[in-house]
């Protein structure tokens, strides 16, 4: 359903969970942290660590063995899915996928530069693919 504009309305506000299985709790939790995110103590434990992106986005990471109790299916092998999130400058970018190699995370693609897009990808330590992307609306 869209308005008079065109355009569909926002849905309400809810808060986002990714599960994301991991094999060291303890190593993911430091080469997030080393990125500079912090952990929810409510929802972090021995089994689970609720890594916030912001008010209402988390990333659970969840040993394999525990991740699989949500799905019932073994930990898949491929990328199951490429974790973006925005940054406010190409610095930004740069800044966090060159802070991300450095704590152990390998490089994912090349960064890429297309108009108002500029974005750069790494592998964290369990080989999920996190993007990071910065729009300049003004060049749109």
């Amino acid at each position: 359903m869209t308005d008079s504009s065109g355009t569909a309305p926002l849905a309400r506000t809810r808060k986002m969970f990714v599960n994301l299985p991991v094999r060291d709790l303890d190593r993911s939790v430091a080469f997030f942290t080393e990125l500079g995110f912090g952990f929810d103590a409510a929802f972090t434990d021995d089994r689970a660590a609720a890594m916030a992106v912001n008010d209402d986005a988390f990333v659970m990471l969840l040993p394999d063995d525990y991740f699989s109790t949500f799905t019932g299916q073994p930990v898949p092998t491929t990328r199951e899915a490429v974790v973006a999130l925005s940054a406010d400058s190409p610095a930004e970018v740069d800044d966090l996928v060159t802070r991300a190699l450095a704590a152990g995370g390998a490089p994912a693609q090349d960064r890429i530069s297309d108009g108002p897009l500029y974005g750069w990808s790494f592998l964290d330590p369990d080989g999920h693919q996190w993007e990071l992307i910065h729009l300049d609306l003004n060049l749109t």
